[in-house]
C-alpha cells in the first residue's frame, strides 16, 4: 500500500494540479480520480514530490510511533546524527545537539559521518587497484534505486558497498552489541526506504523535522539546556567524513587517501544530471578508472527534502566545511573492514505498445495527426506520445490534458451560446466584447449582425457601440454586483437584462432577451380582458336595469289585484 510507502498522498487534499507529476524525476505517480498516487515500484524516494506539493497532500511517513516504541521497551538506543546537522540547526554546538537527544531518551548520539570515513577508506583501497571501467558509489539510497530501476545496464558498476548509514549502523551494533537499536536523523526520506531494506542494521529513520516537532512536543528548547562533559559524539567524533552533505565532499575524503593516480573523480548531483551523464554510457568504452560520486539531490545532502529552506545553500556549504577537520594527509588511520553489499538491476519493466494503441490512447484527448500533438507539458509528462503511454497503462487519466480539456469547454460553451435563445455577451475591464453569440449580433441591428458575420464573435469590440446602456456593464464592474432589470427599453424593443461577474473587476457578463412580442401579447391579452369586463358589465347593468322595470311593473299589477279583492270584501260585509 501507499500509505506504508515513506512518501503517499492525503487523498482529500490532492488537488489535482498534478505538479508532483511534472517534476517528479522519474514519472512515479498514478493519477486516479484526479488524485495524484505515489507508485512505489517506480518511486526513488527523493522527496521531489513533497517539496513541490502546493497544498502538502504529499507526506512523509512518520515513524516516530516505531522510534518511542525503542525506547518504551528499554532498548538500547543509539543516534546516527546526518554531517549536515550543522546546516539546519545554525549555531548549535555538538553538545547542545548531543543534550537534546539525550534528553528525549536515546542513550548514544553518534555521528553517521564516521561510516562515512570507513567508506572512504574502503573506496581509497578498491580504486588504487581499480581496472579501467566505470565505479558508482552507493552513498545515496536514491541514486542507486535510480541507478538500479533506470540504468540497468549500469548496476553492475555500482560498488559493493554500504552506504555511510549501514556502515555507521554496523560499526554502532559491533561496538555496543548486537541489541543496539539504531535510529537515523537527517534531511533524507530515501533513508526510510534503506531502513525498510536492512531493519537489522537500521530500526528507525527520523528527518530534522520530526525532531523539531518532538523537541517542541517535549518542551525541550536548545537555549535552556545544560550540556555536561558526558554530552558529546560518540564513539568519537568525525573528521573528514563531516563532508559527506556537500558535493564533491565523498571524493574530497577518498583523494586525502592517495594512491589515486590515474583514477577520474567526479561528481554528479541531481537525478536529471545522472541520467543526462550516465544513460548510454558503455563502461567498457572508458580508458580510465572513472569513479562517479553520484547524489539525487542537486547540490548534496544539504540540499534534500528535508533539509532547511530558509537559508541560501551556499551558508549551509560553508557550515559544513567550516565543521569538518581534515586529518594530516594522507590519511593514515586504521580502519574497520565494513561488509560488502550487492546492488541487483531491479530494472523498471518495459511495456510493449503499439503503434494503433498510442493513436486510440491520443484520439481520446483529441489528437489525431502529428501537429495536434502540442508537447506542452502541462499534464506532466514531457510528450503527447508519452501522455498516452501512461493512459495505457492506468497512469493517467484524459482529463489531464490541459489542451483537450480547454478544446472540450469551448465547445460546450459554443454550443450552449449558439443554442441560447437569449443574446449573451462576455466583456472585459476595458468593456470591449470578448465573446458573444449570434443572437446577440441580432438583436442589435442589421449592421451589427453584418459585422458578426465578419468576426464571429465581436472580439475586441468597443460595447457602447453596439448597446446604449453599456454604463450599467461599467457598474457590474466596479461593484461586483450582479444587476438584473426587468423591461428595460431600447427604442421599440423591450429587453429583460441580467449582468452577472465572472471575474470581479475584470470580466462581466450578460443575458439579454427580447420580451418585446411577450409583453405586446400580454398588453393585447389585458386589453382583450378589459374588453370583455366592460361588456360584461354592460349586460350585468341591462338584466339589471330590465330587471328593476320588470319588478315595478310587476308591483303595480299586483297592487291593483289585491286592491281591487280588498274593495270586494269590503261591500259583502
Amino acid at each position: 500500500m501507499e500509505a506504508l510507502y515513506p512518501v503517499f498522498t492525503t487523498r482529500n487534499d490532492c488537488q489535482d494540479c498534478y505538479k508532483c507529476l511534472r517534476a517528479c524525476p522519474v514519472k512515479a505517480i498514478r493519477v486516479e480520480g484526479g488524485h495524484a498516487m505515489v507508485v512505489p515500484d517506480l518511486c526513488v524516494a527523493c522527496g521531489t514530490c513533497v517539496e513541490v506539493c502546493p497544498v502538502g497532500a504529499k507526506k512523509i511517513r512518520d515513524d516516530r510511533s516505531r522510534v518511542r516504541a525503542l525506547l518504551d521497551e528499554g532498548r538500547f538506543v543509539c543516534v546516527s546524527l546526518a554531517p549536515s546537522w550543522v546546516a539546519d540547526f545554525p549555531g548549535l554546538s555538538p553538545q547542545k545537539i548531543v543534550a537534546a537527544l539525550k534528553a528525549l531518551g536515546f542513550d548514544r548520539v553518534s555521528e553517521t559521518a564516521l561510516g562515512a570515513q570507513e567508506v572512504s577508506a574502503a573506496l581509497a583501497r578498491r580504486l588504487a587497484s581499480a581496472a579501467p571501467g566505470l565505479y558508482l558509489s552507493t552513498a545515496c539510497p536514491s541514486a542507486v534505486a535510480y541507478v538500479e530501476k533506470y540504468l540497468p545496464r549500469l548496476a553492475s558498476s555500482l560498488l559493493p558497498l554500504p552506504s555511510p548509514l549501514l556502515a555507521h549502523a554496523a560499526l554502532l551494533k559491533e561496538r555496543y552489541g548486537e541489541g543496539t537499536a539504531v535510529v537515523f536523523f537527517g534531511p533524507c526520506i530515501a533513508k526510510k526506504s534503506e531502513s525498510d531494506s536492512h531493519p537489522e542494521l537500521v530500526e528507525g529513520v527520523l528527518t530534522f523535522d520530526d525532531l523539531r516537532r518532538w523537541l517542541e512536543e517535549e518542551s525541550i528548547s536548545f537555549d535552556d539546556l545544560q550540556p555536561g562533559p558526558e554530552d558529546r559524539f560518540l564513539p568519537e567524533p568525525s573528521e573528514e567524513g563531516a563532508l559527506y552533505p556537500i558535493e564533491g565532499g565523498m571524493n574530497e575524503t577518498i583523494r586525502a587517501h592517495g594512491g589515486l593516480e590515474g583514477v577520474r573523480l567526479f561528481s554528479i548531483t541531481g537525478l536529471e544530471n545522472m541520467d543526462r551523464f550516465l544513460k548510454g554510457l558503455r563502461p567498457e568504452e572508458l580508458p580510465h578508472p572513472v569513479f562517479v560520486e553520484c547524489l539525487a539531490c542537486p547540490g548534496g545532502c544539504i540540499n534534500g527534502p528535508c533539509s532547511n529552506r530558509e537559508e541560501p545553500a551556499l551558508l549551509h556549504r560553508s557550515r559544513v566545511e567550516a565543521f569538518a577537520e581534515m586529518p594530516p594527509l594522507p590519511i593514515r588511520r586504521p580502519f574497520w573492514r565494513i561488509p560488502e553489499l550487492d546492488y541487483p538491476s531491479c530494472a523498471v519493466k518495459s511495456v510493449d505498445i503499439s503503434e494503433r494503441e498510442i493513436a486510440e490512447a491520443l484520439a481520446q484527448v483529441g489528437k489525431f495527426a502529428s501537429e495536434d500533438e502540442l508537447n506542452c507539458g502541462g499534464c506532466g509528462y514531457d510528450s503527447c506520445r508519452a501522455f498516452a503511454r501512461a493512459l495505457i497503462m492506468g497512469r493517467a487519466e484524459p482529463t489531464m490534458c490541459v489542451s483537450h480539456m480547454r478544446k472540450q469547454a469551448q465547445k460546450k460553451a459554443n454550443a450552449l451560446l449558439r443554442c441560447l435563445p437569449a443574446g449573451v455577451v462576455i466583456v472585459d475591464a476595458d468593456l470591449e466584447i470578448d465573446e458573444c453569440n449570434r443572437r446577440f449580433a441580432e438583436l442589435f441591428g442589421k449592421e451589427t449582425l453584418l459585422v458578426y458575420e465578419i468576426y464571429p464573435g465581436l472580439k475586441g469590440c468597443r460595447l457602447a457601440k453596439v448597446l446604449p446602456f453599456s454604463h450599467l456593464f461599467r457598474i457590474a464592474l466596479e461593484t461586483g454586483k450582479d444587476i438584473h432589470f426587468d423591461h428595460l427599453r431600447h427604442g421599440d424593443l423591450l429587453f429583460d437584462v441580467t449582468i452577472f461577474t465572472i471575474d470581479p473587476g475584470q470580466t462581466v457578463g450578460a443575458v439579454i432577451l427580447d420580451v418585446t412580442r411577450r409583453e405586446i401579447k400580454r398588453d393585447q391579452i389585458a386589453q382583450r380582458a378589459n374588453e370583455v369586463i366592460r361588456k360584461n358589465l354592460s349586460t350585468v347593468q341591462e338584466i339589471a336595469c330590465r330587471l328593476g322595470e320588470h319588478m315595478a311593473e310587476t308591483e303595480i299589477l299586483l297592487r291593483s289585484i289585491a286592491e281591487g279583492y280588498g274593495d270586494e270584501g269590503g261591500e259583502d260585509r
